[in-house]
């Protein structure tokens, strides 16, 4: 699950949402806003039982997936579009 929260100016504070323990291991967003680089941004697990990472984004058009452990990819379906280069926020 993606959450949107536009802030002041042109910047978009997105939340990256996963449940807690599916998949299990380690979880990292990475995408066109990191660099594509693994544990950058974690996914850290809440109360609520689930886990996020929140980034400011700017506008445009970002691609992301999820990368857990053991090197399995996952896509977000609430993104804005998926396909097979991955999910894909327009903001």
């Amino acid at each position: 699950m993606i959450k949107r929260n536009r802030l002041f100016g042109n910047q978009t504070r997105v939340t990256f949402c996963l449940p807690r323990d599916v998949p299990p291991g380690a979880v990292s967003v990475v995408g066109s806003f990191n660099g594509w680089e693994p544990g950058r941004h974690e996914l850290v697990a809440r109360r609520d039982g689930t886990r996020t990472v929140t980034v400011k984004l700017g506008p445009g058009r970002h691609r992301f997936r999820y990368l857990a452990s053991g090197g399995v990819w996952l896509d977000d379906e609430s993104a804005d579009q998926v396909d097979a280069d991955g999910s894909l926020l327009l903001l």
